[in-house]
């Protein structure tokens, strides 16, 4: 048997050596790279805990209150004495939890967002097409059903999230929602399972929860509506889905869309059973 010439065996075993220390470096690298993440969602968990005793959701908690009970709109009305979102006219405890529900003054499931909106064309007689041309917040202009959204949301802190899936209208748009999660399409072939499918994926420093269980979609829905730090700005939830079509490079949904509400059904019935702490802080 012949055998490799003695520099030639020295060569392989230093290859192999390079091999496994390059290994090692590359393990140990993403092992400092997961230890650095840790510690930045510590530091963040600990200023948002901070900052939650003086957030600035408040304030447009205030604004929603003057515009929920101020007469406006052609109709000269207010929301307060006419809007239904889930448990009477005017009656707001408890009532973010409970939806998105079924309504049948309009046929459809709604989330509280897209209920407000009916609410002002149908009730106090504004023009759908005015509400949609600047529907989110930038700079220093919020909409006005941003901070209507965000008073209604504060009438259910510490409540339980309770969609009531049982409902055949609403769960036949969970299973349309669900469907939507799974879809691939667009230039890079995403869905909304690509980032949001499966456990322990982040983009850059932020972490990405995993919809298809119920503590995954508590952190999609947790903290909406809710103030961006990094921008200065008090955002929806209807934001946060419109912004994921983007990113994924879909054409955005049109606003208050059958789409978005059938998303954020799927959400809040996976997260049913869990304590929603009212409009939160976000990066």
């Amino acid at each position: 048997m012949e055998r490799s010439p003695p520099q030639q065996t020295l060569a392989g075993r230093l290859a192999i050596l390079g091999t496994l220390g390059a290994l090692a470096f590359s393990v140990s690298a993403v092992a400092q790279q997961e230890l650095d993440h840790a510690k930045a969602d510590a530091e963040f968990a600990k200023f948002r805990a901070e900052m939650e005793d003086s957030n600035p959701a408040e304030l447009f908690e205030l604004k929603g209150e003057e515009l929920w009970k101020a007469k406006r709109g052609p109709k000269n009305v207010s929301l307060a004495e006419s809007c239904d979102v889930g448990l009477g006219v005017g009656k707001l405890e408890g009532a973010y939890v409970i939806n998105p529900r079924y309504y049948p003054d309009a046929d459809k499931v709604m989330d509280v967002e897209r209920r407000i909106v009916w609410c002002m064309t149908e009730k106090q007689g504004f023009k759908f097409g005015d509400i949609a041309k600047k529907p989110f917040a930038s700079g220093n202009y919020t909409p006005e059903v941003t901070s209507l959204v965000t008073f209604v949301a504060g009438h259910s802190r510490n409540m339980k999230f309770a969609a009531p899936i049982k409902d055949p209208k609403v769960r036949e748009v969970y299973e349309i929602g669900k469907e939507i999660t799974a879809y691939r399409a667009g230039p890079y072939d995403f869905s909304c399972n690509t980032c949001h499918g499966s456990d322990g994926k982040r983009i850059r420093m932020q972490n990405l929860p995993n919809l298809s269980t119920p503590e995954g979609s508590l952190k999609g829905v947790m903290g909406w509506p809710g103030y961006r730090m990094t921008g200065g700005v008090m955002l929806t939830s209807q934001w946060r889905m419109n912004d994921c079509f983007r990113q994924q490079r879909f054409p955005e949904p049109k606003y208050v869309s059958d789409t978005v509400t059938a998303l954020l059904t799927y959400m809040t019935v996976n997260a049913n059973g869990y304590t929603y702490k009212g409009p939160g802080i976000k990066r």
